[in-house]
């Protein structure tokens, strides 16, 4: 039988290291994580599984920033269109999917990268959260929809006294789901929780610009969106079922959109409301992942190829040792 100094290196390999191997591409809207998460998958012979709370909806295409179809050519791309856009796609059916894709990404001896900025997404696959599923509950829904933002915001304080300030407070259904999912489970979502055994070894990547590059980068983005069909696109989601209430709950510019086709303001106000609405969507997101410690923040496409490649290289020296 071989010894450690002459069994093939694979095999040392295996016997040296546990977990397998996860990137995650983290930061606020904008920052053109899709972009350098791609190169990133193609230098290191990866797959990407989507971490965006909207792009796993079929038929929100421009207003997601979902990837075009010369992109997912480059790189095969998952956990996108999976659901219709009427049903509600929960974070433990998300963990459950990625967890998955992942999973048999890492199986064909690939490198998976886990990219999104939706911060309970990314945390719930790498700490292996244990959220126990809570189904909607009609009537507390009801007697919520009756109260005011305002008044909906002073009963989220109660029930989550820690994690309320990262919840979109501008968006009434999210709002009321984590008000729902609080009281029926009885306990605070942050209490909920809890962290499982973790499933991989995980570099986290996070993608950082100046706020004043970022404000940029979101208006021309968001102008770009627009010239893309945007506008049209919320129209046909309409026009095939999806009412306005819950493109309003889809929040941001679906919000502003949805808003302004039924006349609620007029068009440059609603560009407007979109924007400051994406601002403020950036500074929540980067509240979340710079509470995270374990984050390696990078502003540039090299940076963060030379991060992943030392990462690797470090694991792999680990397990030979």
């Amino acid at each position: 039988m071989p010894t450690t100094a002459t069994r093939p290196q694979s095999q040392r390999l295996q016997r040296g290291e546990i977990k397998p191997p996860l990137v995650a591409i983290v930061g606020p809207t904008a920052t053109g994580k899709s972009e350098i998460a791609i190169d990133l998958a193609e230098e290191f012979n990866g797959e990407i599984v989507s971490a965006d709370s909207r792009q796993v909806y079929r038929g929100m295409d421009i207003g997601t920033g979902k990837v075009l179809p010369d992109q997912q050519g480059r790189v095969p791309h998952h956990l996108l269109d999976v659901a219709d856009p009427n049903d509600t796609y929960t974070v433990v059916q998300y963990k459950d999917a990625a967890i998955a894709a992942i999973q048999d990404i890492q199986q064909r001896g690939l490198l998976p990268f886990l990219v999104g900025g939706t911060g309970l997404y990314i945390q719930a696959v790498i700490d292996n959260l244990l959220i126990p599923p809570v189904p909607p509950q009609p009537k507390l829904r009801a007697e919520l929809d009756k109260l005011s933002k305002e008044d909906l915001v002073k009963r989220l304080k109660l029930v989550e006294p820690v994690d309320w300030a990262t919840i979109d407070l501008q968006n009434p259904r999210r709002i009321i789901r984590a008000i729902e999912v609080s009281e029926t489970a009885g306990i605070p979502i942050s209490e909920m929780r809890r962290k499982g055994p973790q499933l991989f070894d995980t570099l986290i990547v996070g993608i950082d610009r100046p706020k004043k590059t970022l404000d940029e980068r979101i208006e021309r983005r968001m102008m770009e969106r627009f010239k893309r069909g945007f506008i049209e696109e919320v129209r046909t989601l309409h026009s095939e079922g999806v009412s306005w209430e819950r493109l309003e709950t889809m929040g941001l510019e679906y919000r502003r959109i949805a808003e302004y086709l039924q006349g609620k303001y007029p068009y440059e106000q609603a560009v407007e409301l979109c924007k400051q609405d994406l601002i403020q969507f950036a500074k929540r997101q980067y509240t979340w992942f710079r509470s995270n410690r374990k984050v390696d923040w990078v502003d540039s496409d090299d940076e963060a190829q030379r991060l992943v490649s030392d990462w690797l290289v470090k694991r792999t020296e680990g397990r030979v040792r």
